[in-house]
Formats: structure tokens, sequence, C-alpha cells
């Protein structure tokens, strides 16, 4: 994965010293310091660890889901508490991958506030917000789509005075009736363009509000032009919306597959009537059309160059922690990206975008966080999904490690989570 190499080498050996790839060699010739462990990859794909750039962690357990499929990194959107403690756990006695967080979502009132957000309005509100993020221990923030004008450029202005990162959604501000298609939108999409956004979220998102969800694909193509002249990076968790459709094809039985005891307990809790209506949609109407041409809009961006890294929205109802990445490199493949392509978003390229230091490329000097996997990704992407072996900052996960960490995985808390609400909610 690093810029310039082949996309893959045959019978290389790869030598780890603590945290850190010292040295890449060929097999048989590279020779390991006596005691080191010795890792037989014979037959085997070497490849870097997975990050998945858009999660919403609601409990530690879950960390050991990411790990059992490969997933090294993630940047969790919408920050507790308890997050900023984690991130501190983290480095000491929890084995998990290396974690980002966003602050609290800041969005202001409207059709898609949610009940964990910190509301805000005016230039004042939101300046005190982003400054009360920044205090608490917040290096990035999350903004969503209801912000007001006012809002939206002052925490912009503000996160740039404190250095902090900026990414979600794009602004809309006020949205009235008949928007967006007898109207535009109050806040033009191209204002969230060339502002400094680390990413911008959801490639449905960027088909409702800059095509004002038109699923024209010459139009598409113009705004895939613009994307790439701003230079901004997209998220786009294909799996999302796509989960919906299968949801709903299933009749609800793709709620229940392999792993979904996984998914923690108090998101099916609150989210049991979003699960319940789409087990009963028919989404030949609006929801398969939306994942097909979301598929193409994909291609466009990618097309013209636009940055894509890989994310999923796990968290959400439907989205299994760590094994839903797999999914949305077949998506991304579906769209039209190349394997390699795909492995890059989910790699070296995520790293860049979220500022994951020295990670995501097999290359001495940079961080030991690596994925063994049986099959070949650059023939079928879903072989990540099936991870033979796994290290995180050097630490060695074999099959009967990552057997482990799918059995942690399952040992979350409702409890444990609610509180974690209640104490947002009380202590922001």
């Amino acid at each position: 994965m690093a810029p310039g190499a082949p996309e893959a080498e045959s019978a290389r050996a790869v030598l780890v010293v603590g945290d850190r790839i010292v040295e890449i060699g060929a097999a048989g010739a590279l020779r390991a310091p006596q005691g080191v462990r010795v890792v037989d990859g014979r037959g085997y794909t070497l490849i870097p660890g997975l990050i998945d750039a858009h999660i919403h962690l609601n409990d530690e357990a879950e960390l050991a889901g990411y790990l059992a499929h490969g997933v090294t990194g993630v940047r969790n959107m919408s920050g507790y508490p308890f997050h900023l403690r984690l991130s501190e756990i983290r480095q000491g006695s929890l084995l998990g991958p290396d974690f980002i967080t966003t602050g609290p979502m800041l969005n202001s009132s409207g059709p898609n506030e949610t009940a964990l957000q910190q509301t805000v309005t005016t230039g004042e509100e939101a300046r005190a917000a982003v400054r009360k993020q920044h205090e608490a221990g917040y290096r990035a923030l999350k903004v969503y789509s209801n912000l007001t004008r006012e809002a939206f450029e002052a925490i912009l202005d503000e996160a740039g005075r404190l250095g902090m990162r900026v990414a979600g959604h794009s602004a809309e501000g006020v949205r009235t009736p008949g928007i967006p298609r007898k109207k535009p939108f109050d806040l033009a999409w191209e204002a969230s363009l060339g502002r400094g956004l680390a990413t911008l979220e959801h490639i449905e998102t960027i088909v409702w509000h800059g095509l004002r969800d038109d699923l024209d694909e010459d139009k598409m193509r113009g705004l895939a032009a613009r994307l790439a002249v701003s230079g901004d990076v997209v998220t786009p968790t294909l799996i999302a919306h796509k989960r919906l459709v299968l949801i709903a094809e299933t009749k609800g039985a793709y709620l229940d597959r392999p792993g979904s005891d996984t998914i923690n307990p108090l998101t099916r809790f609150f989210e049991r009537g979003s699960e319940e209506y789409w087990s009963g949609v028919d989404p030949s109407g609006y929801e398969a059309p939306h994942a097909e041409f979301f598929l193409v809009a994909t291609r466009l961006l990618h097309e013209a160059g636009v940055p894509l890294i890989a994310g999923t929205d796990s968290g959400s109802f439907g989205i299994i922690p760590g094994a839903s990445l797999a999914d949305e490199l077949e998506l991304l493949v579906a769209a039209g990206m190349t394997p390699h392509d795909a492995l890059a978003a989910a790699t070296r390229l995520g790293a860049e975008a979220l500022g994951f230091e020295r990670s995501g490329a097999i290359v001495p000097g940079y961080r030991a966080n690596l994925v063994l996997l049986a099959g070949d990704p650059l023939e079928q992407i879903g072989a990540v999904g099936s991870p033979a072996g796994v290290m995180i900052n050097g630490y060695w996960l074999d099959e009967a490690g990552l057997e482990a960490m799918r059995r942690s995985a399952r040992d979350t808390s409702f409890a444990r989570s609610l509180w974690r609400v209640i104490e947002l909610k009380l202590f922001g």
C-alpha cells in the first residue's frame, strides 16, 4: 500500500520489533533475531490492518469485534465522555484498535436532530460548544445536517482557532416546506466544500444535498468534478443504506444473520421500531433504486479522483461491528473500484485522512498493524472478512486469539451502554 509500490509482492518476510515494522526482505533471507516469534505465512496474504473511518461505539466490548475482523483502527463519530476515558485506557490495559473520537454531534433543531446531539443555533452557542468540547479533551468535531449558517460558520472558525479537526455531514441550514424538490436548500451543498473538513460523510447525504435527491448521472458527474477540485475526502458508507434494502428484502431475516449478537443490545432496544419498520417495507420504490444509484455516484467520485475512504456507520441497527467493513469493501468494488483501490481506501488513505500516525502500509518504520488472510483480496475482496491472524501494534492474535475476541465481542452490556448515554445527557 505504499505509493508507487507494486500491488503485491510474493515470498516476502516482515520483521517486527515492539510495535514497529523494522525490516522487509525475501523469505528465507531475512533472519529473525533469537527469541523472536516466527509466524509461518506461506500460502497466505499479508495486508495492512484495516481502518473503519465511521463507527458509533456504545460499549468497549465492541472493540473486540473489530479486532476479530482485522480492523485495527476506528474513528468514532459521536463522542461520549467514556470515549475520552477509553482513549486513555486503550494505551494501557485494554486490547483494541487504534481509536479516534469526535465530540458529541453538533447540530441545530430540525428534521435530522438526534437525542444525542448538542444543539446550537447561534454563532455564540456554537463557539461555546466547540470550546466546551475542547476543554473536555476532544480534538475532533462532528457537524450534522441541520446546522444553521451562523452556527456552521462559527464552528469552523472556532475549530480552526483551537486546532481541532472537523468532519461530518454537509450543513443544510434551516429546512422549510418544499425543500429540496420544490426549492433549494437554505445552505447550498457547495458551502461545505473546500472549508477544511477532514471528511464528508455518506454518499446518500451528498446525493440528497448536492443533487437535491435527483438521481441523475450527468448531474452527479458534474458534482464529482466540483468535489475533486475541492480536494475533500469522502466516506461513502454504502452499507449504511444497503442494509435497509437487505432488511426489507429478507423481511427482517438479515437482522439475525451470524454475528448480529455482537450488535449492542441498547441499539437494538432503541431501534426496534426501525427494525420492525424496515422489515415490512417494499424497497423497490425508493430504497433499492437509491442503493443502485449510490454505487454509480461512488464510481463517478472515484473516476473524478475524489479521495474515498472506507466506513460503515456500525453501531447502528443491522450493521455488525468489524464484519461490516468487508461488506463495505465489496460494495466499493461493486461500484467500480478495483480490489486494490478498495483496500487502499480502508488502509493507507484512511490513515492519512484521519491522522493515524505511520499506519496503513507495510513499510519499515510503520506501526505493526497487520492482517494475515487465507485468501487473496486482490482476487476476491471478501477474503478480508476472515482473517487467520491479526497484529495490533506488534501484539499477535492467532486463530485462538481471534476466537477469544469473537467471544468477547458478544459481552456487550445494556446497562453499561445506557449509563454512557445518561452520562452524556447529564454532563455533556
